[in-house]
């Protein structure tokens, strides 16, 4: 069963959310070679966040903790980029 994620108390907190949405719209700058700037970075960060659980809970894979939440929100954010770069591609 999947843990963490949802409003359940069971998520991190506020300050965390913005970190690890931060970090995580950053290091999908990086490896899908795009240049945004920090609220940009946030919300991918954010956006990967959302769709990497979602993702995550969908397959049953466990994510907890500070490095769960970043690797599930960094994946999802690279999601997000590489969909965006295809869509507005044509």
């Amino acid at each position: 069963m999947a843990t963490g994620g949802g409003f359940d108390g069971g998520g991190p907190g506020l300050f965390a959310m913005l970190l690890i949405g931060l970090i995580a719209g950053w290091v999908a700058e990086k490896v899908t070679a795009s240049r945004h700037g920090l609220f940009t970075n946030l919300v991918v960060g954010a956006l990967g966040a959302y769709i990497g659980g979602t993702i995550a809970r969908m397959l049953r894979l466990d994510f907890a903790g500070f490095m769960g939440h970043l690797i599930v929100a960094t994946v999802g954010a690279i999601l997000v980029l590489t969909l965006w770069r295809r869509i507005t591609a044509r």
